[in-house]
């Protein structure tokens, strides 16, 4: 038991690393660009005031935004989709596969459930006991469901996380947060790269004098450089993403529907895409403020592989059932939008 706290002591100690990393570079990049370029090495206060300036937009905006991604704790799946004792005990005491199956889709009749597992079976936790919502999986790290999970990210480590064993996942809560996060990282890398360049040319060919500012200056070029570089391809692939409407779990298996698998059935349209992760208001898009639409539930879908009747019947039996014990899911659902089947882990 002692050996399990201790373990479970280091887990959550080492899951801080790479948090301590970027916060370190970061301070350390703040103290170099403004003190030891701005302060010690500008000369015109004009020029360092401008710099000074718009360094600070984009450090505080690369802040909230990192703070945001790393305290925004990864939505799971409503109470809705758990079994009740009755359900559970009932599906438990059955041994027979196919019955096991069928007890499930009665029970997902009422939910807004459209995906399925590899064997045509309602995708169910056996960890979490919850029947999964579409575009969700569990995360064995967090050992947690996960809504719309994209990744398990070290990088951005959730203190409030409820496991002890590491981190955080990248899902419906928090992934415009990430995305902004990646957007403002190169921001701040190209302006610093950009601005310091032309003292970066002057030290390297001799025109400034030595000096601890020398050190610095050459150094944050080249971190400036390399995150950026890197920053590029994952920013852009993450673009990518958002605007074919997949996940990153969805890009490497495409989700499975009753038609089969499907990498585009949650695709509606590049507006509709982004508007599913940043929301309708465009002057909030680039703030990290929640707008995502829905509640991480429901998603539209492509094509209609259903009878629409059927589909849109379903969607108001589980609103109303929301609505009635006030849960406060509000899923912006968009009845003129042809929906499709989706997806399994």
């Amino acid at each position: 038991m002692a050996l399990s706290r201790g373990l479970r002591c280091c887990a959550r100690v080492f899951s801080w690393i790479p948090v301590l990393i970027i916060t370190s570079v970061v301070l350390w990049s703040y103290y170099a660009y403004v003190f030891e370029l701005c302060v010690f090495t500008i000369s015109n206060t004009l020029e360092k005031v401008a710099y000074l300036l718009v360094f600070h937009v984009c450090f505080v905006m690369f802040s909230w935004t990192y703070w945001k991604a790393i305290f925004t704790p990864p939505a799971t799946p409503c109470k809705k989709f758990q079994l009740s004792y009755s359900d559970k005990d009932r599906y438990e005491r059955e041994e027979r596969p196919d019955a096991q199956k069928q007890i499930l889709v009665d029970i997902a009749k009422s939910l807004p459930i459209f995906t399925r597992a590899t064997s045509g079976a309602i995708r169910f936790c056996d960890r979490c006991q919850v029947l999964k919502p579409d575009r969700s999986h569990h995360c064995s790290v967090c050992e947690t469901c996960v809504l719309k999970m994209d990744h398990h990210c070290p990088w951005v480590n959730n203190c409030l996380s409820l496991s002890p064993w590491v981190n955080n996942c990248v899902g419906f809560s928090n992934y415009k947060f990430f995305l902004l996060f990646l957007s403002y990282s190169m921001v701040y890398c190209v302006f610093i790269s950009a601005s310091v360049f032309r003292f970066f040319i002057n030290f390297w060919v001799g025109d400034l004098p030595n000096g601890p500012a020398k050190f610095h200056v050459l150094f944050l070029m080249f971190v400036a450089l390399m995150f950026l570089v890197s920053l590029m391809f994952l920013l852009g692939y993450h673009c990518w993403l958002v605007v074919q409407n997949r996940s990153t779990l969805e890009a490497f298996s495409a989700p499975v529907f009753t038609t089969g698998p499907d990498r585009n059935g949650f695709n509606v349209g590049i507006r509709r895409n982004l508007q599913q992760v940043f929301g309708d208001n465009k002057r909030l898009w680039f703030l990290p403020i929640c707008t995502s639409q829905g509640d991480g539930h429901y998603f539209p879908l492509k094509s209609l592989s259903e009878s629409s009747t059927s589909l849109l019947a379903n969607e108001e039996k589980w609103d109303e059932e929301e609505e009635s014990e006030d849960d406060n899911i509000s899923g912006d659902r968009d009845p003129s939008v042809t929906v499709e089947m989706d997806e399994e882990e």
